[in-house]
């Protein structure tokens, strides 16, 4: 991210992540800019990954009611480690999201799989592959409350 974003940009932001498909012509009027310039605005953030991707949220029931997983990994020589596990969990796509985090845990991973049996062999892959993760404490989902992956990015501003 090469240039500072004002408050034009955060609100296009604001904007973006609850709705990726609005027009240039409907932002442009809720933020009191023309729509070429918030398009110009829009192609600088995106060439200098202020937006890093634009992706269709999809419910897990209407696709077959996939389970989600909190893994809470402990890990031994962490920073050998971590590269190995990063790549693994960039080729596997149940893997949604990970976490190098302070506390009980050493890494904190969102998996979503179709049942306990996948989950429980995509478990022992990492492990078998990676013998640096010496633990797996998992929580299943019982039930999502709120899932989102919005930044506020007007609290970010003075």
């Amino acid at each position: 991210m090469d240039s500072e974003l004002d408050v034009f940009d955060s609100k296009i932001l604001d904007l973006v992540q609850k709705d990726c498909q609005l027009s240039a012509e409907l932002i442009a009027d809720a933020v009191g800019l023309s729509a070429s310039a918030v398009q110009r605005r829009l192609r600088r953030m995106r060439q200098d990954k202020t937006i890093r991707a634009e992706v269709a949220v999809v419910n897990p029931q209407a696709v077959g009611d996939a389970m989600c997983f909190l893994s809470g990994l402990e890990i031994k020589d962490n920073y050998e480690a971590l590269p190995r596990i990063r790549q693994w969990a960039l080729a596997e796509p149940a893997v949604q999201q990970v976490f190098y985090v302070t506390g009980s845990f050493d890494l904190m991973m969102v998996v979503v799989a179709r049942d306990v049996q996948a989950y429980d062999a995509l478990a022992a892959r990492l492990m078998a592959e990676i013998p640096q993760v010496v633990r797996m404490t998992t929580h299943v989902v019982i039930d999502t409350l709120k899932q989102s992956l919005f930044v506020p990015v007007a609290m970010n501003r003075p």
